[in-house]
């Protein structure tokens, strides 16, 4: 039986075609024991869709001289990579050839999820044809997504039968160094994101008051050092008129204050060291006034 290079492409098509056409219901999104097949069979290697497609594909062609040959054409249409990725943490180690694969994260435009997008190169033909192969089936979907992927792949698409124990060792560290990638990468856009949102939620101004420098000073001292994500500062000092030390400091009369703050710099801190370092930050200020209520709390209280 003839197996040529253009049936192979027919019988990609057909699969690409159904993906086509379902992919933006949830095929894309089925966690890794409830990922479908083509036919709407349970796929339990954990396929990406077009991982399934090749796999199918490849397990398709009777002859395994035809799938060498269809890996080495797969090589010889993978896109030329930035001489700037051979660098020592995108090599995979344990690869009878030079092997370099790196990421990239983007947003997908019709569902808003983080996906990743692979390049890579390897000096020997073979291993480069598994290289555009694994690129190929990997690129396009979540870290998630691509955790899910079973290597076993490579035995149901009766590639395995073209490799040498070292090429397939190769094939293995391939599959996860581009797996640590993606959850590096995606862990790394998650930190940065949480990082941002933190630095939004950190007061870094207020309105000064007119007649009121007790207040002012201590308001911009506090947000300065402590850096809070929340302070409220109240003048309380008209509650306490005709009390000792009531006149305050010079002619504003302000001399009873109530504060709440809420900054990390409390983190882990006894109350009486909360009090302490407030006390100690607003410096040559605390003589200046009568008296100062603090409720003083970290971010996670």
């Amino acid at each position: 039986m003839k197996f040529s290079w253009i049936g192979l492409c027919v019988a990609v098509t057909s699969v690409e075609a159904f993906t086509a056409t379902h992919h933006s219901g949830n095929i894309k999104n089925l966690l890794c024991l409830s990922r479908m097949t083509a036919t709407g069979v349970e796929d339990d290697l954990g396929l990406t869709p077009e991982l399934r497609k090749m796999t199918d594909a490849f397990a398709s062609i009777p002859d395994e001289k035809m799938r060498h040959k269809q890996l080495l054409f797969m090589a010889s249409k993978l896109p030329p990579v930035d001489p700037a990725i051979a660098k020592p943490e995108n090599k995979v180690p344990g690869c009878l050839s030079t092997v370099y694969v790196d990421c990239s994260l983007e947003t997908d435009k019709e569902t808003g999820k983080k996906i990743v997008r692979f390049v890579g190169d390897s000096d020997g033909l073979l291993t480069k044809g598994l290289v555009a192969l694994l690129i190929r089936g990997l690129s396009g979907y979540t870290a998630e997504e691509i955790s899910c992927v079973n290597p076993e792949f490579i035995n149901a698409a009766k590639i395995s039968q073209s490799l040498t124990p070292g090429r397939n060792n190769g094939f293995l560290n391939m599959l996860a160094v581009m797996k640590q990638k993606a959850a590096k990468l995606e862990r790394t856009a998650e930190e940065i994101g949480t990082s941002e949102e933190s630095k939004h939620d950190i007061v870094t101004s207020f309105q000064e008051k007119d007649g009121k420098p007790m207040y002012n000073e201590m308001m911009g001292t506090l947000i300065r050092l402590l850096k809070p994500s929340k302070i409220e500062l109240v003048d309380n000092s008209d509650q306490h008129a005709g009390h000792a030390g009531s006149k305050g400091w010079e002619e504003s009369g302000e001399s009873h204050f109530s504060l709440v703050i809420v900054a990390d710099a409390f983190s882990g801190l006894p109350l009486v060291k909360r009090h302490q370092l407030i006390y100690m930050l607003l410096g040559e200020v605390m003589p200046k006034i009568h008296a100062l209520t603090i409720s003083a709390k970290s971010p996670d209280e």
